[in-house]
C-alpha cells in the first residue's frame, strides 16, 4: 500500500516563515519569467502575459516535463491556497503540485486539472511539514503527443482560513444500493433530528407503496456522530429493480431485491486480478478498456523482474521473480499480503463448491483447471520464486519483498516504470507464509496437476523448517522506500498458521504437535479484526475448522469459531449501521472495509458449521454496509451501487489524472474508512473525522481509497458464500 512520492527539481532556499503573505514571486510574470525555471530544452516564453511552453511528446513520466519556482518556506499546521490560471490543448492534463524542491522530493498537495481554454483553479490545503525548500511546480511530460501549456496568476499564500470540506452523503436515507436477497434481512438507516419512531414506505419502481412501517429510533451512533433509526423491511421478499425507501421526507437511492448482482460479484471480484497481474501483457479483447504492455519483463523503460539483485549487502546472487500480482496502487510484490490474499482464495475454492464453474475470461480459461485456480496460480508461482536457493545463507528462507528502489508517482503504467528493482532481505514471516499457503495448495491442486503440487509440497516443508532455524528475523519498520514496509513483530501466528497448513495437508504427526503446542491454539484470536496478512492465526483456526482432520481436540476448535462469530455478531447488533466492527476509540484502521469482511468470513464459518441461520442473515446484513448502507451513503464497490467508489489509488487506473486511463474494474474494492488518515490529500480535507467519515474517493488518498489485492480477496470470499446461500 504505497506512500506517494513524486520527482521535482531541486534548487537551494533559505530560512523563512509563512505569513498572510504571497509565497510566489511574479507570479504575473510581469515582463520576465524569472524566477521560475524549466526543464532541460524547454524554453518559457512570455504571450499575452502569460508563461507558455510548447511541451514535447514521447515522455515517460509527468515530471519530465516541467516549469516552477523554488525556495518557497512552508509552515507545518499553515493553510495555504494555491491557485493558477492554467490553459491547454483540450483534453490535456497538468499535475500542479505544491512539494519538496530537494530529495525525498516529498509532494505535500497535489491536482490534475484537465485543460482547456484558460481556467481559473483554487485549492485550499493543510501543510504537512516545515521547509525552507518549498516549491509550486507544473508538471507536463507523459504525453506521446507534443501539446501547447500557458499559466499566469501562480498563487500561494499563506495563513489563509482552513477549507471546510463536506462530503455530499445524498438523501439522509441509506439503504443497501446494490441489492437484498429476497430471503434475506432488509434494513435501512434514516439519519435525523427525530427521538420518535418515523413513519416509512418501501416503494417499487413504479412508486406504488409496497410496504410501510414505523422505525426504530437508535440515538446517536458513535461511528459516524449522527442520529439515526433504523428501518426494518425485511417481510417484504418480491424480487424486483429500482426499489426506495421513503422516510422523514427522504427517498433513499435505488436499489433491487434479488441474487444476480451477487452471482456477478463473485466473478468480478476474481477479474480484479488479471489486471493486477506482473509480468504479462493485459488482452484488451478480454478486459476491455485494461489492456495494456506486460510489466517488468525487461523491457525498457523497465529495468525488470527478470534478475534482480538484493539490497546492497543483503545477498550476493539475483532471482527471475517476473509475474505475480502488484499488490495495490504501487509496483511493488509483498510474500506476506501475496500469502494471506492466496490463502484467502484458496479458502474460497475449498468453500464453495459454484465458484469452480465460474468462468473469470483469463487466457488459462479453458483448459479444464478451474479459473479461480488458474488465477490463483500465477501469484503462487511468484511467491515460490521468492525462496532462497539451495547453497547459498538462509536457504529455504523467503525474501519479504521486491519494488522500485524509489517511490514512483502517479500516473504510471507498469511497463513505464523505470526505477530499479530490488529484493528486500528475508524474513521470519514471508517464510511462514509461503509455508502455509504452499502446503495449501499442495492440496488444492494435487487433482489437477500433481507435479506442481509435490513442488509446492516440497517448497512449504523446506520453508518451515527454514523458519525454524530463524525464527526471529523480522521486516524493519525502516524499510519503507519505494514500497510499503510491512513489518511485523510477532510471528508466533504465522508458525501456527503454516503448522496447521502442512498437517491439514499431510496429516503428519509433527505438524499436529506443532499446533498442539502453539500458544495460538488456544488463545483467543478473533480480535477487533478476524485477520490480516499480519495477524494470521484465525487463518489456520478457520482451516482447522473447515477441512476434515483429526486433530485432537477438534470440536474444540470449531467452537472457538462459532464464539468468534458470536463476538461479530454482538458487536453488529449494537451498531446502528449494522456493521461487525468496532474497533477501539472508534479508530477505524486502514483498509476498514476489508475489516469488516474478514470478520463476515467468520460469521459465514459459524454458519457453515452449525447451519443457523442466525450467521448467514449477519453476512448479508454486513454486506450492506459495504454497498451503501453507511455515513457516507455510498458503495465502496467500484460499479456496484448508483454511487459507488471510482478514484481508488492506483498508478493505472488513474482517469482522475489521466482521461486516457481507466478507473478499476467494476469489483474493486477501496479501502475504506481510516482514522489515521496518513496522507496529505486525505489531512487537508479530513482532519477531525469522525470514525466512517474518514474516507473520501480520490486518488491521492492512498491511506483511505487505495485498492489492495487483500482486500479484494476478502470481497471475493463473501461474495462467493453469498451466492451460494442466495
Amino acid at each position: 500500500m504505497a506512500v506517494l512520492t513524486a520527482l521535482l527539481v531541486g534548487g537551494a532556499a533559505a530560512p523563512a516563515l509563512a505569513d498572510e503573505v504571497e509565497q510566489v514571486r511574479n507570479g504575473g510574470f510581469d515582463g520576465t519569467t524569472d524566477p521560475f525555471w524549466s526543464t532541460a530544452g524547454l524554453p518559457i516564453t512570455l504571450v499575452d502575459g502569460q508563461a507558455c511552453v510548447d511541451v514535447p511528446g514521447g515522455t515517460t513520466n509527468r515530471w519530465d516535463v516541467a516549469i516552477g519556482q523554488n525556495d518557497l518556506p512552508l509552515v507545518a499546521g499553515e493553510s495555504y491556497r494555491f491557485s493558477f490560471d492554467a490553459a491547454g490543448d483540450a483534453g490535456h492534463v497538468v499535475r500542479a503540485i505544491v512539494g519538496l524542491a530537494v530529495s525525498p522530493y516529498d509532494t505535500y498537495f497535489e491536482q490534475s486539472p484537465v485543460l482547456g481554454g484558460l481556467t481559473h483553479y483554487s485549492y485550499t490545503f493543510t501543510q504537512s511539514a516545515d521547509t525552507a525548500q518549498g516549491q509550486v511546480g507544473f508538471q507536463l511530460g507523459g504525453s506521446a503527443d507534443p501539446w501547447h501549456f500557458c499559466v499566469d496568476n501562480v498563487s500561494l499564500v499563506g495563513g489563509v482560513p482552513p477549507e471546510v470540506y463536506v462530503p455530499d452523503t445524498g438523501p439522509r436515507v441509506r439503504v443497501n444500493q446494490v441489492a437484498y436477497v429476497p430471503s434475506g434481512p432488509k434494513t435501512a438507516t434514516v439519519v435525523t433530528t427525530a427521538t420518535t419512531p418515523l413513519p416509512w414506505q418501501l416503494k417499487n419502481a413504479a412508486g406504488a407503496v409496497v410496504a410501510r412501517g414505523n422505525s426504530t429510533p437508535r440515538g446517536v451512533d458513535i461511528s459516524s456522530g449522527e442520529n439515526v433509526q433504523t428501518i426494518d423491511f425485511g417481510r417484504y421478499s418480491r424480487p424486483g429493480t429500482g426499489y426506495t425507501v421513503v422516510a422523514d421526507g427522504e427517498t433513499s437511492r435505488p436499489f433491487d431485491i434479488g441474487t444476480a448482482a451477487y452471482d456477478k460479484l463473485r466473478a468480478d471480484a476474481l477479474k480484479f486480478y488479471y489486471t493486477q497481474r506482473s509480468g504479462i501483457a493485459i488482452d484488451n479483447a478480454l478486459r476491455p478498456g485494461y489492456g495494456r504492455a506486460a510489466g517488468h519483463v525487461d523491457v525498457a523503460p523497465n529495468q525488470g523482474d527478470g534478475n534482480v539483485p538484493c539490497q546492497a549487502g543483503v545477498c550476493d546472487y539475483t532471482l527471475d521473480v517476473r509475474g505475480g500480482w502488484y499488490d495495490a496502487g504501487d509496483h511493488g510484490k509483498y510474500v506476506v499480503n501475496g500469502g494471506i490474499t492466496t490463502w484467502e482464495i484458496l479458502s474460497e475454492y475449498e468453500r464453495s463448491h459454484a465458484v469452480r464453474k465460474v468462468s473469470l475470461a483469463i487466457p488459462e480459461s479453458g483448459n479444464r483447471v478451474p479459473d479461480i485456480l488458474d488465477e490463483a496460480r500465477w501469484e503462487l508461482n511468484f511467491l515460490l520464486s521468492m525462496q532462497v536457493p539451495t547453497g547459498k545463507p538462509l536457504a529455504g528462507m523467503v525474501h519479504h519483498k521486491i519494488h522500485d528502489q524509489s517511490w514512483t508517482g502517479l500516473p504510471l503504467l507498469p511497463d513505464q516504470d523505470p526505477q530499479p528493482r530490488e529484493l528486500h532481505p528475508v524474513s521470519t514471516a514471508a517464510t511462514l507464509n509461503l509455508a502455509a499457503v504452499a502446503a495449501q495448495a499442495a492440496r488444492v491442486y494435487r487433482p489437477y496437476d500433481p507435479a506442481f503440487a509435490k513442488r509446492a509440497l516440497a517448497a512449504a516443508r523446506t520453508a518451515y523448517t527454514a523458519a525454524k532455524a530463524n525464527p526471529a528475523l523480522l521486516a524493519p519498520e525502516s524499510d519503507g522506500v519505494g514500497g510499503g514496509a510491512y513489518n511485523d513483530s510477532k510471528v508466533s501466528d504465522e508458525f501456527y498458521w503454516a503448522a496447521a497448513e502442512l498437517y491439514l495437508t499431510t496429516g503428519e504427526k509433527s505438524y499436529a504437535n506443532d499446533v498442539l503446542a502453539s500458544p495460538e491454539h488456544t488463545a483467543d484470536v478473533f480480535g477487533a479484526g478476524a485477520f490480516d496478512w499480519a495477524s494470521t492465526a484465525a487463518a489456520g483456526r478457520l482451516d482447522l475448522a473447515a477441512i476434515p482432520n483429526k486433530l485432537p481436540g477438534l470440536k474444540a476448535v470449531k467452537a472457538s469459531v462459532v464464539t468468534g462469530a458470536e463476538k461479530y455478531l454482538a458487536v453488529q447488533k449494537a451498531q446502528a449501521y449494522g456493521v461487525p466492527y468496532a474497533p477501539n476509540n472508534n479508530s477505524y484502521d486502514w483498509g476498514s472495509n476489508s475489516i469488516v469482511l474478514n470478520n463476515m468470513v467468520v460469521l459465514a464459518s459459524a454458519y457453515q458449521l452449525t447451519g443457523k441461520p442466525v450467521y448467514r442473515n449477519a453476512v448479508l446484513t454486513g454486506l450492506d454496509y459495504v454497498f451503501g448502507r453507511n455515513a457516507l451513503n455510498q458503495s465502496y464497490v467500484t460499479g456496484y451501487g448508483e454511487v459507488s467508489s471510482q478514484n481508488e489509488h492506483s498508478r493505472w487506473y488513474a482517469h482522475q489524472l489521466d482521461p486516457a486511463l481507466p478507473n478499476p474494474p467494476a469489483g474493486t474494492l477501496a479501502g475504506g474508512a481510516n482514522s489515521s488518515i496518513q496522507d496529505p490529500y486525505a489531512q487537508s480535507k479530513l482532519t477531525g473525522c469522525v470514525g466512517q467519515f474518514c474516507y473520501i474517493d480520490d486518488i491521492q488518498s492512498w491511506s483511505t481509497n487505495e485498492e489492495a489485492i487483500n482486500w479484494n480477496a476478502a470481497l471475493a470470499w463473501i461474495s462467493a458464500f453469498v451466492a451460494d446461500v442466495s
